[in-house]
């Protein structure tokens, strides 16, 4: 697993996690930039949930905060966690409805992009869906396939999530829009997923299971559902059976170079 520059922060004994005021600053700057930048372009489901949580725009938001908002939506809630987890965590904390965040924030260096999920990218980029009945459902029965999936199975199940949680798109009465919390933290992808730069396909699961994606750059692919409620139907098919298709079939030719080795 890749290591990080980072180290999540540790509530106190009152269960309160005190940031430094510059991390509130960075907070309150990447909040005010995100949130015009993603008018007229994310889902309309996820503005609900944004407007549910109320998040503050002056100090990064405590994580009971935001689970008082989740349970009483959807039974859902938050998990502290350190900058990284295991893949085998992560599947457990889903199953349980609980949504990891690690407690840092990016620093300046890395304000427009950080590979790592800060808990900007999982407090504004995806716990506002997780409000909605059908994000929430996909993601708890995508959490309970993944802890009992191989690790083979779970390399193929991590690109349905890409495609879906992290970069999905949907269409909706007003025209695309963006649900996927990869992008809905990014305002340079905000920008771009929906402009005429990359390649968009309806949603077809087979497909996304075997199309291969990487981290570091603009998408160049998105799938796009027909509606929010989409993320019902594939929750209800059987996943597993499709990620063995997708075995057998192999991946996709990639839509991007190789990433350049360091010398």
């Amino acid at each position: 697993m890749k290591g990080t520059n980072y180290t999540a922060r540790q509530p106190d004994a009152q269960g309160v996690i005190h940031y430094p005021d510059e991390e509130h600053r960075i907070w309150s700057e990447l909040i005010e930039r995100q949130i015009g930048c993603i008018e007229g372009r994310a889902c309309p489901e996820y503005l609900l949930g944004l407007e549910q949580l109320s998040l503050p725009l002056d100090r990064i938001p405590q994580l009971a905060e935001v689970d008082q908002v989740l349970q009483q939506a959807t039974g859902w809630q938050t998990a502290q966690v350190p900058a990284l987890i295991s893949f085998q965590h992560f599947f457990e904390l889903l199953a349980q409805k609980r949504f990891p965040v690690a407690t840092f924030i990016r620093n300046r260096a890395e304000f427009d992009y950080l590979q790592e999920p800060d808990i900007f990218h999982e407090i504004f980029g995806h716990c506002p869906l997780l409000t909605n009945p059908a994000f929430a459902h996909f993601t708890h029965t995508y959490g309970k396939l993944g802890l009992a999936a191989t690790p083979q199975q779970r390399v193929y199940l991590a690109r349905l999530y890409w495609f879906t949680v992290e970069f999905g798109l949907v269409n909706t009465d007003q025209g695309l829009r963006i649900y996927g919390g990869g992008i809905l933290s990014s305002p340079g992808e905000t920008r771009y997923a929906l402009s005429d730069k990359p390649e968009r396909q309806p949603m077809s699961v087979i497909d996304a299971l075997r199309t291969p994606y990487r981290i570091d750059i603009m998408q160049p692919l998105y799938y796009v559902l027909d509606d929010i409620d989409a993320l019902f139907d594939i929750a209800n098919l059987d996943l597993m059976t499709l990620v063995a298709q997708a075995r057998e079939l192999g991946l996709h030719p990639a839509k991007f170079p190789p990433k350049q080795q360091a010398v």
